[in-house]
């Protein structure tokens, strides 16, 4: 299977972000790719405001049906990075990444479940002022290949991804508008090891450059092998990395490593109280 992990700047203005956004999965589909990742937030990244105004419903909002009509067109499965959500009766928004099929239909939807509530670089993010948490961990098939959706600040929780490896996930996708403060240090660290501790492939769309009100991210989408090695990384601006995954190489390495096939789970308890010690 051939993959793309898509990064552009998206900006409160959907339309440019639609438009950008349908040009590089074109581009990546023209390259080869039969599953192309767009980054978090990918058809809206604003302030408060801007993203209580412009949330959708998946399914009957623009963006999830453009994404659909550019993987039915260009034959692909795409993981619509992911979106501002509305869902009905509920006041709070979900962020929320969608997995369709060749055929453009949606084949699964993950709700982001932990919540960007940091102080960083100068900067609180209050990401559960405007959104809520999802409760469902999310997988589906693609193209024969059982794919796991995570979503950006997911990728430093690594029970989440152990989960999805558990369950047959071979490729973890991770969406993001990952921070320039905290990427220069921990973005490439944590997209490898969540592949080499879960002998996956992890897809890492990341947005880059500046949006309203004060995002800045930190760009470098980059495709990690279940070695930990990078496959591909993107250059600076929109763009794209994109690589080969070679799932009889996943194949060995589970079966040389056995990581996965020696865990001992009965021995996993957690402390009570499970709360962190802070």
């Amino acid at each position: 299977m051939r993959a793309a992990a898509i990064q552009l700047n998206a900006t409160a203005e959907k339309a440019r972000n639609l438009e950008r956004a349908a040009d590089l999965v074109a581009a990546a589909a023209a390259a080869g790719a039969e599953l192309v990742v767009l980054p978090e937030k990918w058809n809206l990244l604003g302030a408060r405001d801007d993203l209580l105004e412009g949330a959708e419903s998946i399914d009957a909002g623009p963006s999830i049906a453009a994404a659909g009509e550019w993987a039915r067109e260009h034959r692909i499965h795409l993981v619509a990075g992911s979106i501002a959500e509305r869902a009905e009766g509920e006041e709070r928004l979900f962020n929320t990444s969608c997995l369709l099929g060749p055929d453009g239909a949606l084949v699964a939807a993950y709700r982001k479940i932990h919540m960007f509530d940091v102080d960083v670089g100068g900067v609180s993010y209050r990401e559960s002022d405007t959104e809520q948490p999802g409760s469902e961990i999310v997988d589906a098939e693609a193209g024969g290949v059982r794919i796991g959706l995570t979503v950006c600040y997911d990728l430093r929780f690594p029970e989440l991804y152990r989960i999805l490896a558990v369950a047959g996930a071979r490729v973890i996708t991770v969406p993001a508008a990952f921070t320039l403060e905290t990427g220069r240090d921990h973005w490439e660290v944590l997209v490898r090891a969540r592949a080499i501790e879960n002998q996956v492939f992890v897809i890492a769309a990341n947005q880059h450059g500046q949006a309203p009100p004060h995002y800045h991210s930190y760009g470098r989408s980059m495709i990690a092998d279940p070695w930990g090695l990078v496959l591909a990384q993107a250059a600076d601006g929109d763009g794209f990395a994109i690589a080969e995954l070679d799932l009889e190489r996943l194949k060995r390495i589970r079966e040389s490593l056995p990581s996965l096939a020696n865990r001992v789970h009965t021995a996993y308890r957690w402390p009570d109280p499970v709360e962190a010690r802070r």
